[in-house]
């Protein structure tokens, strides 16, 4: 794996590490209309957050290589930003979540272009699945939103 594609996976570890908090933050923070709806999808989407950033760093780890795992880390290398802890509407809460998301997707399409050079298919497994998550999540918030 070249020095190139382990800086993408580490700063895609270090943005869904970012978000798997800042997500718990809206969970807990979220106010207004189709409160309950909200918080509970908040709830799914740090779930699947959580399983992406254990097989994104495990995927560095079966290929020889290190992922970044501090917090330090994760805040110097990522892109998705921290928000205050503070009541948000449902609304913006979603407009947050999605943007994010797409940030993500971004991220992971640029990675599985990038390891069309190497026999990488388990890295690319491990990061289309995430992409399928992340389509999804965000039609949904898009049709929510509507």
């Amino acid at each position: 794996m070249n020095k190139d594609l382990v800086s993408k996976l580490n700063k895609y570890l270090a943005n869904i590490a970012v978000m798997y908090v800042k997500t718990h933050n809206l969970h807990w923070n979220v106010v207004g209309k189709n409160f309950k709806a909200v918080h509970e999808y908040l709830e799914s989407i740090y779930d699947d957050l959580a399983e992406s950033f254990d097989a994104v760093a495990e995927a560095l780890k079966m290929h020889g290589e290190q992922p970044v795992a501090s917090l330090a880390g994760y805040l110097e290398l990522a892109t998705v930003k921290e928000i205050p802890s503070e009541e948000i509407c449902s609304c913006k809460a979603f407009e947050i979540v999605k943007a994010d998301l797409a940030e993500l997707k971004a991220q992971g399409e640029a990675i599985c272009a990038a390891c069309d050079a190497g026999d990488l298919s388990d890295v690319v497994a491990v990061v289309e699945e995430d992409l399928g998550k992340f389509t999804k999540a965000i039609w949904f918030i898009t049709a929510t939103l509507k």
